[in-house]
């Protein structure tokens, strides 16, 4: 049994994960301790990848660029309503 820290882990991964193979490699990160675990194919207690539909949430979505053009609009917006106040007050000077 091999324990070591996250920052060795991450400096030496392929080092540790080959030793993975042959013996048990703990990983500590603070007060948690983690175990690396070679999974060969015979392996039952791996279970098989789960993927999901999309669900509402994923279609209401929507894409940077769209959110950088709403954003954009937005503030103008703002800026727009913010000198229309100040011109009300101010007499339009």
């Amino acid at each position: 049994m091999t324990v070591i820290n996250s920052k060795e882990f991450a400096t030496n991964q392929n080092k540790y994960f080959d030793m993975a193979m042959n013996e048990r490699i703990f990983v500590q990160r603070g007060d948690s301790m983690f175990h690396l675990r070679y999974a060969n194919d015979d392996d039952t207690t791996v279970k098989e990848r789960v993927y999901y539909e999309p669900d509402e949430d994923f279609y209401r979505s929507i894409t940077m660029d769209e959110l950088r053009e709403r954003t954009h609009e937005f503030i103008h917006k703002l800026f727009a309503n913010n000198e229309n106040e100040s011109n009300s007050i101010t007499g339009g000077r």
